[in-house]
């Protein structure tokens, strides 16, 4: 049974699982403005890196699922918990569907993440924002459809990541603002019960990316010196292989969470000791299951030119050791991509190229690859040009058809505007752009040229 809940509200208004008349994105601004804007604005209804999976492709079904910020209308900033597909067969998407109203909410630290169970029941993880917004489970009322969910849960969680494991339940890592950003996990076969969350890493606070390869789940974090997030530094690296029981060093040394201080044996690199921040974009594994980082350096937090350039770079754990490479520099810290590593060919997608609001979050995407395993990177093409708003957040579904191979938002990183969600195939020679208004229930979304 499907259950709406309607907010009435001065002339519009909002619902829960109903339908849509578009894919609208949210637009957000933090509102910490320094001489060349805000540290981050723009489009963000992919934001942020750490919420995760976004998507994910269902063979069963050959759709790609996915979730993201949306709002009512151009000229509003009203965060709807979105979720929706692209029917890979008939090239179409449906009016997206409100899982969740965030009630006047309009940060988009409340996006949510998806996950789909082995009987193919959609789960919607909605972050709340510490103690003051909880954050909701939700999972879908049939398989595969997106017609309904019900709420399943409510608790104190941000930056939701939760990982199916097949025959087992999920393993679910997020955040909790206990002292700082502290990560934590728990375990649930069913997704109704829970195990108490056990802490994996208090240090000041944290931002964690995570990855799955085969029975082992590896989380890559940064730590921000006395709670403050705009020194994030170093890198950190724990996995565990049996659900949380053990946790390890990327070499196997036994670790007992949660870390407490920053010199400890699961740091990759001190960063902090050159001065210098981590961005933590995404997380992949090399042929031998080797963890692979994507990160952006850089050495100060605001906005702008800056005589140390923002790098992209991959650090890489090969020969027992790690590497550090450089893909390219970027105009700004939150300029996110995504990470692919596929037999012969190791590719990034993301905004590394200035876009129209040059110092602004994001610019237009671009496609770069690398056939020596991250060592030396070329650019095959630029994905968009000639942009009216930059492009952001560039997101890789899980088992990422080639069809859909990423996808994104747009929007002014100056002031309010509309945003468009957008993906791109796999050899980034297409773009095509869902739907803004709808007026039917499926649509084939709109080449970009």
């Amino acid at each position: 049974m499907t259950i709406c809940l309607f907010l009435f509200t001065q002339e519009r208004i909002f619902s829960q699982n109903v339908k849509a008349d578009g894919y609208k994105g949210i637009w957000f601004t933090l509102g910490q403005f320094s001489e060349y804007g805000d540290k981050y604005s723009g489009g963000l209804g992919t934001y942020t890196a750490n919420h995760i999976p976004f998507a994910i492709y269902s063979p069963e079904v050959k759709k790609t699922f996915f979730v993201y910020g949306g709002t009512t209308a151009k000229d509003q900033r009203h965060l709807l918990i979105m979720i929706s597909y692209f029917d890979h067969q008939k090239k179409v998407v449906p009016r997206p569907v409100i899982v969740y109203d965030k009630l006047g909410v309009d940060d988009p630290h409340d996006n949510a993440s998806v996950s789909i169970d082995d009987q193919g029941y959609i789960w919607v993880f909605v972050s709340g924002r510490a103690k003051a917004r909880p954050g909701f489970i939700f999972k879908s009322t049939a398989p595969y459809s997106i017609d309904g969910f019900e709420k399943i849960l409510q608790k104190e969680m941000t930056y939701p990541q939760p990982w199916w494991r097949k025959g087992e339940g999920f393993l679910y890592l997020f955040t909790k603002y206990t002292k700082g950003r502290e990560l934590y996990w728990s375990t649930s076969q069913d997704g109704k019960t829970w195990a108490p969350d056990q802490k994996l890493a208090g240090m000041g606070g944290h931002y964690q990316v995570s990855n799955y390869n085969g029975h082992k789940l590896v989380s890559v974090f940064n730590y921000h010196p006395g709670g403050n997030v705009d020194k994030r530094t170093n890198l950190y690296l724990l996995q565990t292989d049996d659900a949380g029981k053990t946790w390890k060093t990327v070499d196997g040394q036994l670790v007992k969470p949660p870390l407490t201080n920053p010199r400890n044996e699961a740091l990759v690199y001190d960063y902090e000791a050159e001065g210098k921040l981590v961005y933590v974009n995404d997380l992949s594994f090399d042929a031998d299951g080797n963890p692979v980082v994507l990160a952006v350096v850089s050495k100060k937090f605001q906005p702008g030119p800056d005589p140390f350039p923002r790098e992209w770079t991959i650090i890489h754990w090969t020969e027992g050791k790690w590497t550090f490479h450089k893909v390219c520099e970027s105009t700004h810290n939150y300029d996110m991509g995504s990470l692919y590593i596929e037999k012969g060919s190791w590719t990034i997608i993301g905004p590394t190229e200035p876009g129209p609001q040059k110092w602004g979050t994001g610019g237009e995407m671009a496609l770069w690859q690398s056939s020596d395993e991250g060592v030396s990177w070329g650019k095959i093409r630029n994905i968009t040009r000639n942009s009216l708003y930059n492009h952001s957040y560039a997101r890789r579904p899980l088992n990422a058809n080639d069809d859909f191979y990423d996808f994104w938002a747009d929007g002014d990183a100056d002031k309010i505007s509309p945003s468009g969600i957008y993906f791109t195939n796999k050899t980034g020679d297409k773009v095509w752009k869902l739907p803004y208004a709808m007026k039917n229930d499926f649509e084939k979304p709109i080449r970009i040229h």
